[in-house]
């Protein structure tokens, strides 16, 4: 059954908030009751869906003593019989606790891992995938850390993504990419088999991290591409080093006071996403079981070229589509994560 109570409860504040934006929210309030408001306002609407269809199977029922409405009312029975699994499901799964981090940017890094050469080229592959991706949901890519290796390959890529839902869309992507091919710099056509590695992490605002000045030492060096050579000629890229974790985190765009920031949202993001882990490890003891885990040492997918197929170990999920996928279109393979995700929450819930 439904809890009828919190239904009541979500619909209430809902209407509140509501009647504050309509009244005109001070300015200070306006930015969060607006998120608030949006986040409630989908879970709203598949309340109302499910209630006029429960209500409307009672009113169908009633119309059945009347002879005249009969058959209309078996009709409308049967379809709203059909209906309401689907739409109490939907309902199901709007109730469930949103991560609080669904909605923020995300910061992207990718490093190659076993396998040379041929991993940093993989590594550049799946920039290049998800840079792709980003495009086509209209989202915002920026770089803001590259290391190319002679070949063009990546040796450590940094990015920033922003628009709706990107966290909540990504956070699935963390984990070993296991690439099965014959390597550009391979003569003899033999399969290789190498790895790249994907951290998606929730960017983190200045109020979610505090990070004292004496906890971090910055350098300025001058930036630089493939084999040394020097990508702009003035001292303006920066590394920060987070004394008290060893985190270090690089950017080096033409702007050394932008470069700061790039570098600084990153290292909050990395210490933002530490500390999650640690709170959803002291909550949940079988996190590791679940595909949202964002445990970077799991091997969670395998790109397999000569068979064009991709298959995702956490779900068994295999898509003889490698071409489309890593031309970025990740849509059906997040979708059915996302699913398995929200199924294996409100089993847990059961």
């Amino acid at each position: 059954m439904l809890p009828e109570d919190r239904l009541v409860q979500i619909v209430q504040r809902f209407e509140f908030l509501e009647a504050q934006l309509n009244a005109g929210a001070a300015p200070d309030q306006i930015a969060r009751i607006s998120r608030e408001y949006a986040d409630l306002k989908p879970v709203v609407e598949e309340i109302g869906e499910w209630r006029a269809a429960r209500d409307g199977l009672a009113e169908a029922q009633a119309m059945l003593a009347d002879p005249e409405m009969r058959e209309l009312a078996e009709d409308e029975l049967a379809r709203l019989r059909e209906a309401l699994p689907a739409l109490e499901q939907r309902l199901r799964i709007a109730l469930l606790p949103r991560d609080a981090a669904d909605a923020r940017p995300a910061i992207l890094e990718i490093r190659p891992g076993t396998g040379g050469d041929e991993a940093a080229l993989f590594a550049g592959d799946l920039l290049a995938m998800y840079r792709r991706h980003a495009e086509a949901q209209g989202w915002t890519f920026q770089l803001l850390d590259l290391t190319e290796t002679e070949l063009g390959g990546v040796k450590e890529a940094v990015a920033r993504i922003e628009g709706e839902g990107v966290f909540a869309r990504l956070k699935y992507e963390s984990g070993v990419h296991r690439v099965q091919r014959v390597p550009e710099t391979e003569s003899g056509g033999r399969i290789h088999t190498s790895a790249a590695t994907v951290a998606v992490l929730p960017e983190a605002e200045e109020v979610d991290i505090d990070i004292p000045a004496s906890d971090i030492r910055i350098d300025t060096m001058r930036a630089s591409g493939a084999g040394g050579q020097h990508v702009n000629t003035t001292d303006s890229a920066v590394r920060i080093t987070h004394l008290p974790t060893g985190i270090v985190v690089t950017s080096s765009e033409k702007s050394q006071h932008q470069n700061r920031a790039n570098a600084m949202a990153v290292l909050r993001a990395r210490l933002y996403d530490m500390e999650r882990a640690r709170s959803d490890a002291e909550r949940a003891a079988d996190r590791k079981s679940q595909v949202g885990s964002g445990d970077r040492s799991e091997r969670i997918r395998t790109y397999n070229f000569p068979q064009g197929r991709m298959t995702d170990h956490r779900i068994n999920l295999t898509l003889y589509a490698l071409d489309r996928i890593m031309a970025g279109d990740l849509t059906e393979i997040i979708d059915a994560l996302t699913a398995h995700d929200q199924g294996a929450r409100l089993a847990a819930q059961e």
